[in-house]
């Protein structure tokens, strides 16, 4: 017999966070809603992290978002890099060329 895996709305998780901010203990929160305190306490990190982009849905899209941010980052960093080896390039190619009898 396999136990079935559990989803949770957007909503169900931020009603379950407001309750914990009111000044509900975690420990009770999970409780009374049948969840581990550590699924309570990823929630609140996620949250903090993300802020309104938590919870989106089951592909985690505010993470793939990240992702694809750095990588437009380390593109430009590397575009960067590039034009300042192709000057670099020339230059010593411009003084062997002078260097030359």
């Amino acid at each position: 017999m396999s136990l079935k895996r559990r989803t949770f709305t957007k909503e169900f998780k931020q009603q379950v966070l407001r309750e914990v901010q009111a000044g509900k203990s975690i420990a009770q929160a999970a409780r009374e809603h049948d969840l581990h305190p550590n699924l309570i306490g990823k929630w609140q990190r996620l949250h903090e992290q993300y802020a309104q982009n938590a919870f989106q849905g089951n592909g985690h899209a505010y993470t793939q978002e990240a992702k694809i941010a750095e990588l437009e980052r380390l593109i430009g960093q590397q575009t960067v890099e590039i034009s300042f080896l192709k000057k670099v390039l020339a230059i010593q190619e411009q003084q062997r060329q002078e260097a030359k009898p």
